[in-house]
Formats: structure tokens, sequence, C-alpha cells
């Protein structure tokens, strides 16, 4: 059975050469299956994202990220710091499912979700395309000397990227401040908001930088994810694959030509066109085997089925496949390791939906203010509180008051009788709680509130009260 090339490979990047100097990469423009359906992808996941900060739901904006305001919304749904444990179960879910996700097949969000990968290939490089050519058409336009044609072609490509990443940046911008912020930044003008216009010009420039000259090093150098391959891969991960053993045969690779019987020869189904390292984005040999730098694009299977299409041989040389799938010709099963990681997502995704569940859209914490015992007010005991309420919602609460739910006393609020608290806001103040020692468990009864909004209940809260340690 045919066997792998020495893998020495691996030890370098194929985007730097022997002398530590950057090797462009010169992608071929890629077609085929695979690609309409990554196209349909990835321009319906530009889609929402250029249009998720401008849909609002219930009043909110759909996706807020707004750090420093401390707010956040998530479909529509505002979260608060209060809520922040939500958005950490939230984010240990994102982390498994990926983790899962990887397992089961390979750097697949890579090629088909990342937004690197997405502006990358769908956007600036069909630009580059459009205005530069393909593959063999920019290779010699790099090579030609600066004439007004090169000049005319850089200078256009370059404006019009830096016009797509300011667009980017502005969008970017509506995810942290909002959108309802940004159009008016825009209708009051650059000159009266210097201060954003220059942030928004350093993260232009960061996404120019990114998409103009990093491009496939964010990939390679930059994401950690690529890296997480080594320890969740296994032999049993569907990932883009090279069917070694049919494309190898007993004696490796070899031109195609007619009228010869390669099985007799003992070549294998590979023709060695190189087509498939042509019209990688990353500039890597996919026969070398799983690499740290493929992003499972598929750019690679799209291509070799071309080929195998041209010659007369069957599709799949290149295809999604697991090592045992190759080797062994074994299905994709659900392995223990597997079904550990599902049944984890599982229990966390139960536990978000019922804290979720449980969550209220008004929030109030009642704090005994630090360093105050109690005192005495005539026949009752009285102890002082702050209180802090806030309000989740787009409705404004006019005439919220509090309740004791679980005990007799009286609380008063100190200068004014209910709470107003404005839409996404809160409110704070301080009041007392008075109860009759008669009610009182010992020095320290914990008692129960209830926040009402006329008659109805919205939320319970609880604190202690302190108390004589005895009665008389």
């Amino acid at each position: 059975m045919a066997k792998l090339p020495d893998e020495s490979f691996r030890d370098s990047i194929g985007t730097v050469n022997e002398e530590g100097k950057r090797v462009w990469v010169y992608p071929k423009k890629p077609s085929g299956r695979y690609f309409k359906w990554r196209k349909i992808v990835s321009y319906l996941l530009i889609a929402m994202l250029f249009s998720a900060p401008f849909i609002k739901v219930n009043g909110n904006q759909f996706l807020l990220f707004n750090v420093v305001d401390r707010k956040f919304n998530i479909f529509g749904f505002p979260f608060w710091p209060q809520d922040f444990y939500l958005i950490v179960i939230s984010l240990i879910i994102g982390v498994v499912f990926v983790t899962l996700f990887t397992v089961s097949f390979g750097r697949i969000f890579c090629g088909w979700i990342c937004p690197q990968t997405i502006f990358m290939e769908m956007v600036f490089r069909r630009i580059e395309f459009w205005i530069d050519g393909d593959r063999g058409a920019q290779m010699r336009l790099d090579k030609q000397k600066w004439n007004g044609e090169k000049i005319r072609k850089r200078l256009t490509k370059w404006f019009i990227f830096f016009l797509v990443s300011f667009l980017i940046a502005n969008v970017f911008l509506a995810y942290i401040i909002g959108s309802d912020a940004v159009l008016n930044l825009i209708y009051e003008g650059p000159l009266t908001n210097v201060d954003t216009l220059i942030g928004l010009l350093i993260f232009t420039s960061v996404f120019y930088f990114v998409f103009t000259w990093f491009r496939e090093q964010v990939c390679i150098i930059a994401c950690p994810y690529g890296r997480l391959q080594g320890v969740l891969l296994d032999s049993k991960s569907i990932v883009v694959a090279y069917d070694y053993v049919r494309g190898e045969g007993e004696n490796g690779r070899a031109k195609f030509k007619k009228n010869v019987d390669r099985k007799t020869e003992g070549f294998g189904d590979c023709i060695d066109c190189r087509q498939c390292v042509n019209v990688c984005p990353t500039g890597i040999d996919i026969r070398n085997g799983t690499q740290l730098e493929c992003v499972n694009c598929t750019a690679c299977i799209d291509e070799c089925d071309h080929i195998m299409d041209s010659v007369g041989y069957p599709r799949g040389l290149i295809r999604y496949a697991s090592e045992d799938g190759i080797v062994k010709k074994e299905k994709f099963k659900l392995t223990p390791r597997l079904k550990g990681y599902i049944a984890v997502l599982t229990i966390l995704i139960g536990i978000l939906a019922g804290l979720l569940f449980l969550r209220t859209d008004v929030e109030a914490t009642i704090l005994r203010l630090p360093g105050q015992s109690f005192e005495h007010k005539g026949e009752n005991i009285s102890n002082v509180f702050t209180y802090k309420v806030v309000n989740k919602t787009i409705k404004d609460y006019d005439d919220l008051y509090f309740k004791l739910e679980n005990i007799k006393g009286e609380i008063i609020l100190v200068g004014q009788s209910t709470i107003k608290v404005p839409k996404e806001s809160y409110a704070e103040g301080t009041l007392f709680i008075e109860i009759h020692p008669a009610f009182l468990e010992g020095h320290k009864t914990k008692i129960r509130i209830g926040v009402y909004d006329g008659e109805r209940l919205i939320q319970h809260t609880s604190t202690n009260f302190l108390g004589p340690r005895s009665f008389n």
C-alpha cells in the first residue's frame, strides 16, 4: 500500500521560503459545486453581519456588544452586567460546540463560516480577480514594471479595498456603540465627531492591512484555532482529505498519458497536475495530508473533481473523508469521545435555557447599609438599606414599590413613595425597613421582598434584617 510522502515539510510554513521571506500566494480562481454552496452561505452570512446591527426586536438592537456602557443585546434580548453569568455560559457552550464540530468535521468552520475567510475569499479576492485577473495574470502583473497599466490597477484595487474596509469598520462600530449612534454620527458629519472618525480610521487601517497584505497569514500564524487541530482531530474526523490509497497506487503519481493502463503500470489516479495546489488560498499541497494551514475551504475538491472529469476518472480523489474512511473504508460513527461532548453540550444548553426562562426584565438588589446596625423606632426595630433596580426593557416603569412577603413590617422609601425607572436604565436610593421584634427570628432574620408594578409582582429578592440578640 502506498504511503504518504516524507513529512519534513511540516517543519516549515509554506508561505515562507528558506531565506525567511514571504512567499506570496496567487490562488487560482475557484469554481465548482462546493464553491457555489460556499458563495450562497458566505453572502447570506455577510448579509446577516451587515443587517444585524440595524434590525430591532421589541425596540432592542438584534446584536449589540457595547463594552463601554456594559450593554449587550443577543438576538434582541438585552443583557446587563447582572446577566454576565449567562454570557459566560453562552461562551462555554460556543467553545464546546466548536470543539465537538472540530472533532467531527475538522476545520470546516474556517472555510465556511469564519469572517476572515468569507471576506478574504468572497469579497477582497473576487475584487482582485476582477481587476488583476486570474492566477497567471496576477503573477505577470507583479513581475511587470511600474507602467501606466500597473499603476492604474494597483490604485484602483487599493482604493476599493480601502472603501470596503471603511464600510466594515462602520458596521463593526455599530455593534459596539449601537446602530442609532452610528447613523447619528453620519448625519452630524465627521467634523463634529473627530474622535470617532479617528477610531474608525484606525479600525479601517487594521482591516485594510489584514485583507490587503497579511491575508492567509491570519489563519496560519495569528489564529490559534488551527493549532487546536493537533489535539482535537483523530483518525475518525471528517476533513478535506486526499485519498492517497487511490491516488498513489503502488508506484506513486504520474502525468496523464492517453492509452496507458495506469493500474498495470502501478500508478495511482493522481496525474500530478498540481491544480489542487494552484487553487489553494493558503498555498499548501493537500496531498501531503492534514496540515495546519488547511482551512477546509473545498477549493481543491472542486478543482480535482474537474480534472478527474476531464480525464475520465471517478470523482472523489480529494473529498470529505477520515483517515479510517480512506484506509479502512469505515463510515462515520459516534465515538465515546463524541458522545461525551454531546452530553456536556446538551447539559449546558439545558442549564442556559432554564436560566433564560427564570431571568426577569426588572432586577432589584437590596443591601443593608455597610457599618450600620439596627435602631429602635418606637416599638419597632429599624434597618437602613440601599437598593438598586435595573430596568432591562424598553418600557418605562413609573410606579414600582417594595413589599415584605414573609414577615409583617413596613418599607419606607427615602424621598419618594414609589420608584421610577426609565427604560434601559436603573434607579437607586435608600430605604428603611421597620419590623416589630416579635416577628424576628433572632439576631439575623432573612426577609423576602417583592417588587411590584401596581398590583403585578415582577420579582422577588431577599436580604438579612438585624435585630437584638435577645428580646424581653
